[in-house]
């Protein structure tokens, strides 16, 4: 591969030390790129080098925190691959790790919005080709959404790495905390007998959510005597999360722990953590868990390194990259 053959592989600010990650793996550097804001709040980037016939990889994990709100992530990275494309970039590939919109994916309410599709066409509507994200709330609406190409990486092979080794003999259960990630967790199931040997039991929570209150308390599935896994694609302000555990814990549960690709920690989530009836919590660093700064939760957290699913799809589509 000649130089100009090079694949550019750029991160916006609040990523960078995400994709340094990455390219740390494929052994180069980020490219350089200029963020610059104005007075009125405004912003613009651009690249520090030709990506004119280019293929190009953007960086962006896209969740608000205490510089930068989702919205103004997202716009920032449109308005990067724009720039892109008005330079002639052959190809850009947007890798937002945590996909911004992806649970509003659906009507729930009469009138509601569709954000996912929406947030789908401006992604489309600035020229971006492939997108690529990890473990997204609903994969069939995040494919549906998007007219161009879309990878979607699962998280689920670095949790079964972490806890294969945890649980040594102990006789386990994998529960959902809802119906709708029943698939979900079956899998990630399925993926922790192959590396053990031995067939963990399953199990789910009874929810309903209406105008944001959640109800439903009924546990399916046997936990006592047993080391629970509680796995999801996210915990939020972990109210879902907090319900699953309490049942397991009532229902006779030795060990909980509490696993989520994506750890927003909104709100009191820390304190949920840090609470007695967790064993321990595990999420990636997809987002980052800055909002337990100074919480003791930090002390039950592992946070699984998500670097090398982007490195390998990187390597995959353009070997020596």
């Amino acid at each position: 591969m000649t130089a100009d053959d090079r694949l550019l592989i750029f991160a916006l600010g609040g990523s960078a030390e995400y994709g340094n990650r990455v390219c740390h793996r494929l052994g180069r550097s980020l490219d350089p790129l200029e963020e610059r804001g104005f007075e009125d709040g405004e912003h613009k980037s651009r690249p520090m080098v030709d990506v004119r016939n280019r293929a190009t990889v953007v960086i962006h994990s896209l969740y608000g925190d205490d510089s930068q709100s989702g919205d103004e992530k997202l716009t920032r990275l449109l308005f990067f691959i724009g720039a892109l494309k008005e330079s002639g970039a052959a190809r850009v590939t947007a890798v937002a790790p945590y996909l911004c919109y992806a649970r509003k994916d659906r009507q729930t309410k009469p009138r509601d919005p569709v954000v996912t599709k929406y947030v789908a066409r401006l992604f489309e509507a600035v020229g971006t080709d492939h997108i690529v994200t990890v473990d997204v709330h609903n994969l069939a609406a995040f494919q549906n959404a998007f007219r161009c190409r879309t990878d979607h990486l699962e998280a689920e092979p670095l949790f079964v790495a972490h806890f294969a080794p945890l649980i040594g003999d102990a006789a386990v259960t994998v529960v959902s905390p809802d119906v709708g990630g029943v698939k979900r967790a079956e899998s990630f199931r399925r993926a922790l007998a192959a590396a053990t040997g031995r067939e963990p039991t399953s199990g789910f929570m009874e929810k309903h959510r209406s105008s944001g209150a959640i109800s439903g308390e009924t546990l399916v599935g046997d936990v006592r005597g047993r080391t629970v896994i509680v796995y999801d694609d996210l915990i939020s302000t972990g109210t879902t999360m907090q319900r699953a555990v309490q049942a397991c814990r009532d229902g006779g549960a030795l060990k909980i722990h509490a696993a989520a690709t994506h750890g927003l920690f909104i709100g009191k989530a820390g304190e949920m953590i840090a609470d007695p009836l967790f064993d321990s919590g595990v999420v990636t660093d997809t987002v980052p868990p800055f909002r337990l700064e100074r919480s003791p939760a930090l002390k039950k957290l592992t946070v699984l390194d998500s670097s090398g699913l982007i490195a390998d799809l990187i390597r995959a589509e353009r070997p020596g990259a």
